[in-house]
């Protein structure tokens, strides 16, 4: 490993102008926006003050009328595919993406990539691929698979974010499916370390008795993958997380079914968060057209009531946050079959279209802005460690996000950072214009790749930043 850099640090002690200060009307200052002044020097805030405090800087920056300032996101679900599947994207297109998008720090799955990301050797070649490449900051998950139980703790040292297996088969042989015995012996081994295992919880046995034919319509698809096989992989999970005390995640909720057995779960102590994603809280099933693989994802988007009861979830904090599960794909394979939703790849692409998306249907619930950057930056933030992420406050990195909440747009998929222009949301109208990313109080400039690349501290559960 290279020589280690420090994050960068507060910067509210130091004297003479800052390096950048950003001021507005509406600043997301805690939970509310308010009048504010921003200053940053060396990569952090500074300073958080009110607005007319006349901070000094060597650069100003004054919003819009129409504009908001919130902290950059955070996606802690984020398949980049490099090295070994470039072709379906790779770290400076998706970085890229992740920018254009509000979002400044991803954490990269350890699959669809060859090799996965399951032993220390592997994790390098993903480190070696992405430096240089990369726009905003970037972590990696580790990999649980059979066999490689002794590769956890080497993992760990090495900084990982936590490790992702499969209750199924992930599409990808070179990923096995772990049974859930397999699961719990690595609960137990990873206790000590605290650190997060996250799943994908679907139940095989289930998913294997389930119809799979060769069809263009999406409710033969969706029948493919039946809610019971969710439920039961979650209890799954949460009676191994009881029994050991380790820290589990499951990932991409689609069915809405579960949402009681994850609360009661939270509620008797089990250290259990949960995730969703953009496309299982605004699209539905009744919409998806025939033929239509753009939509395929696994777990499959479910009904319109299930969509409903998946924004009650997380109003009510069953659910904890919202990242994208960008999983693209060449069109070769994500248009496979002509339309056959059982050969089609099952992935969506939407990294750089979250804030809107969701933004979009939140506005439309009456549900604030606040709450949606909070499910977005701040709550994923805090559960991977990242401590100088996810905030606009003193100390915090100076990463933001200039947002014009009110204004509209088309998609155009040929005009998205994404390495290919597939994405269901192809001609949505949508809510919100990312206008300006700042990293480490910098205007991201998409010909210089000055991301950083993340590990996780062992001992303090916090970011750093390696080589």
């Amino acid at each position: 490993m290279g020589v280690s850099e420090r994050m960068p640090r507060a910067a509210g002690a130091a004297s003479g102008p800052f390096d950048l200060v950003v001021a507005g009307e509406r600043v997301l200052v805690g939970s509310a926006f308010a009048p504010a002044e921003v200053g940053v020097r060396e990569g952090a805030i500074g300073r958080v003050a009110p607005l007319g405090a006349g901070l000094a800087a060597t650069r100003h920056v004054r919003l819009g009328d129409d504009e908001v300032l919130i902290p950059g996101l955070v996606d802690t679900h984020v398949h980049v595919n490099e090295p070994g599947r470039t072709e379906w994207e790779g770290f400076a297109s998706a970085t890229r993406a992740a920018a254009a998008g509000g979002v400044t720090t991803i954490v990269d799955m350890p699959l669809n990539s060859i090799p996965p990301t399951t032993t220390v050797a592997a994790l390098e070649a993903k480190r070696r691929a992405a430096r240089g490449a990369v726009f905003v900051d970037v972590g990696f998950w580790g990999g649980l698979v059979p066999g490689n139980e002794a590769d956890l703790g080497l993992l760990v040292h090495e900084g990982v974010f936590g490790f992702k297996c499969f209750l199924v088969d992930s599409g990808v042989e070179e990923f096995p499916a772990v049974t859930t015995v397999e699961m719990e012996a690595a609960m137990r081994a990873l206790v000590g370390t605290d650190s997060l295992l996250i799943v994908h919880a679907e139940d095989a046995s289930l998913i294997d008795a389930a119809p799979h034919p060769h069809s263009r319509a999406y409710a033969d698809f969706l029948a493919s993958r039946p809610r019971a096989a969710e439920h039961a992989a979650i209890a799954a999970v949460i009676e191994a997380a009881a029994r050991t005390g380790a820290r589990a995640h499951i990932l991409h909720l689609s069915s809405a079914d579960a949402l009681g057995t994850i609360a009661q779960a939270k509620r008797e102590g089990v250290r259990l968060s949960v995730e969703t994603c953009p496309h299982y809280l605004t699209l539905t099933a009744e919409e998806v057209p025939q033929g239509a693989t753009a939509f395929k994802c696994c777990p499959p988007i479910r009904e319109a009531a299930n969509r409903d009861a998946l924004w009650r979830g997380l109003e009510e904090g069953t659910i904890d946050f919202v990242v994208s599960d960008h999983s693209p794909a060449s069109p070769a394979v994500k248009l496979a079959g002509d339309g056959d939703f059982a050969e089609a790849w099952g992935g969506i692409a939407s990294l750089q279209l979250g804030l809107p998306i969701v933004w979009t249907e939140a506005r439309r619930r009456g549900i604030p802005l606040a709450r949606v950057v909070e499910w977005m930056s701040g709550a994923p933030a805090r559960r991977v460690g990242l401590a100088t992420k996810g905030a606009i406050a003193e100390g915090r990195a100076a990463d933001l996000v200039v947002f014009a909440p009110d204004a509209g747009f088309t998609v155009e998929a040929a005009a998205l950072e994404h390495r290919h222009p597939i994405t269901p949301y192809d001609g949505r109208e949508l809510a919100g214009i990312v206008r300006a990313t700042y990293l480490a109080g910098v205007p991201i400039d998409r010909s210089d790749p000055r991301g950083r690349l993340l590990r996780r501290a062992e001992s303090e559960g916090g970011p750093g930043d390696v080589a």
